[in-house]
């Protein structure tokens, strides 16, 4: 199927992932050359939440309960916070000319029963990054993919899919992008076939718990703890006994499952763990969960992603027990690796804007490809560029000129 070359868009993205420690802000401009999207990366943002509503999104978390009234406090404040980081984007990396705006929102709760996901719910009401920027705002884009039947995620593997594809047929091997956030998932791309998506289990969920009971900080600061302890078998066997590593793809998680509860029930009756031992325990979970995936496709190269590529014991771990594979991040490859998933939204919401699908159904199990997203005015009329028509099976990452 053809397809007509687009004039460019700059798009910011955003998004707080299940780590919650802010918001992650990109600009990209964005055009589509025959099939392939042209990505030119413009810059990236940490915008921390303020304090105050941080610790009030951590406190209505599953297990905790939480009420209409807060939910409505929460879904403003993060609206708010949104509106603010947009704004920020839009001056400080897009030279004040944006078109576009998409938000991927803050997931405080992902509905699953039996392997199967029933709705997914994301903070941070769109109205408020509309009238804060006088931009168009495409949000709320995981929603349509569970619609459809779908996990509603990993949404990555749109972006790896189309980014990695050329890197496949030149390996002539199976290549993953690993992105390593709060719970860390995986795309399989292989030549000729179609992409595999899903998490594979806890990153930093775990780690951060761990870290702030025992240091009370907010992580483990350069992987410094788990460097300096040893992996505890006994609690490791028990962690990877979870029948959720067992279970087949597509299939996702989050923190109602990876969470206090889930280490305290891990930890009793256990002799005692020195706090390093611990870190390091949970940082052989990730490393091997991660390895045993990437062994089961046949894998050769992994391109890694998100916060968990500045743990060096995190990395350190992933290469041990991936001796055979390629690890690289995806700066090697020209997409700042702490942007990838605002690059990801500002794709996602450049495809709704262009009419183009923005699912792989076989990453997220959905019955077909979707056009995500509810799309919100900005200061005039909703005027959508013409559909692109055709499909979009590559995506080059462009250098910035000037």
């Amino acid at each position: 199927m053809g397809m007509r070359a687009s004039h460019g868009y700059r798009v910011i993205g955003l998004i707080s992932g299940t780590s919650i420690d802010g918001i992650d802000v990109a600009a990209a401009d964005l055009h589509a050359e025959d099939g392939t999207v042209v990505l030119t990366p413009l810059g990236e943002l940490d915008v921390p939440y303020p304090e105050p509503l941080r610790e009030a999104l951590l406190a209505a978390l599953p297990p905790n309960p939480c009420t209409a009234g807060e939910l409505t406090r929460l879904d403003t404040g993060v609206g708010q916070a949104f509106a603010d980081a947009a704004r920020r984007g839009a001056a400080e990396l897009a030279g004040g000319r944006a078109d576009l705006v998409a938000s991927l929102g803050q997931t405080v709760f992902h509905w699953v029963e039996e392997g199967h996901v029933r709705g997914t719910l994301q903070l941070g009401q769109p109205a408020w990054i509309a009238e804060r920027t006088g931009l168009p705002v495409c949000a709320d884009l995981r929603a349509r993919d569970v619609a459809a039947g779908g996990h509603g995620a990993p949404l990555a593997s749109t972006l790896d899919q189309l980014w990695l594809r050329g890197l496949a047929e030149d390996a002539g091997h199976p290549v993953a992008a690993l992105n390593l956030g709060g719970i860390a998932n995986i795309t399989v791309v292989t030549a000729g076939a179609p992409a595999i998506a899903y998490d594979t289990g806890p990153a930093n969920a775990l780690l951060d718990l761990a870290a702030h009971r025992v240091t009370g900080r907010h992580r483990d600061v350069d992987g410094r703890l788990a460097l300096g302890g040893s992996v505890r078998r006994d609690l490791l066997a028990r962690l990877l006994a979870d029948p959720y590593f067992a279970a087949a793809p597509p299939k996702s998680t989050g923190k109602e499952h990876f969470n206090a509860p889930y280490l305290d029930a891990a930890l009793r009756d256990l002799p005692p763990l020195e706090p390093g031992d611990l870190l390091a325990t949970l940082t052989e979970l990730t490393a091997v969960t991660v390895a045993d995936e990437c062994r089961r496709h046949g894998v050769t190269t992994v391109i890694a992603s998100g916060g968990g590529v500045a743990n060096p014991a995190l990395m350190a771990a992933l290469a041990r027990t991936l001796p055979a594979a390629v690890l690289k991040t995806s700066d090697d490859l020209g997409l700042p690796g702490g942007g990838k998933e605002a690059y990801l939204t500002a794709l996602l919401g450049w495809l709704t804007w262009c009419g183009v699908p923005g699912t792989v159904p076989s990453a997220t199990g959905a019955r077909g490809p979707r056009v995500l997203g509810a799309l919100v005015p900005g200061a005039g009329p909703l005027i959508l560029p013409a559909p692109l028509g055709g499909t979009v099976t590559r995506l080059r990452v462009a250098e910035k000129t000037g």
